[in-house]
């Protein structure tokens, strides 16, 4: 069915508007999926901060050119499903993984992090990343570790003075020999 032009340029303005909106975007081929698949997808990612859609490819060339990203070989080409990550890119990267994992209907052709092109490969590595709070608080425990053992450190010869001290008083007195 053909789409009006104004509908086209409709359908641009929204692909731009989550393109530069997106931290991440997932490019995949969704050639023989079932339309409870494909929405199973969307609302998925809907419940992640995102969004996932079925591009034209023709709208999305020009979307993606509008955004001033340029297109690698083979994203824009067959069918396409786009995941657009408007939250952390982490959760979306899992999801769709999972579900090209599951399904060899669903393939990941290439991603975008932070207007970067990633190869299926980077966007799978990206997928086995822990969430962002998860990645935050690592290295928070990281930067912490080292201040916290100073601290046992130089609290140690104290405890120990202590110790002594309260095992001296704790001790009962000699009876005297004479």
């Amino acid at each position: 069915m053909a789409i009006s032009k104004q509908r086209k340029n409709e359908l641009i303005a929204q692909y731009t508007r989550w393109i530069g909106d997106s931290k991440a975007l997932f490019l995949t081929e969704y050639k023989g999926l079932t339309m409870k698949d494909l929405d199973d997808l969307r609302s998925k990612a809907r419940e992640l901060g995102g969004e996932f859609h079925i591009v034209k490819n023709t709208l999305g060339r020009l979307a993606f050119r509008e955004a001033g990203m340029e297109i690698p070989q083979g994203f824009l080409e067959g069918s396409t499903a786009i995941g657009f990550a408007f939250q952390d890119a982490t959760p979306l990267a899992k999801l769709i993984a999972d579900a090209a994992r599951a399904s060899d209907r669903l393939k990941v052709k290439g991603g975008y992090l932070d207007k970067r092109p990633l190869s299926s490969a980077e966007v799978v590595a990206l997928a086995e990343m822990p969430p962002l709070p998860v990645m935050r608080a690592r290295l928070l425990g990281t930067l912490q570790a080292p201040a916290s053992q100073l601290a046992r450190l130089l609290a140690e010869p104290a405890r120990q003075l202590a110790a002594v001290i309260k095992a001296h008083t704790e001790r009962e007195p000699v009876p005297d020999a004479a």
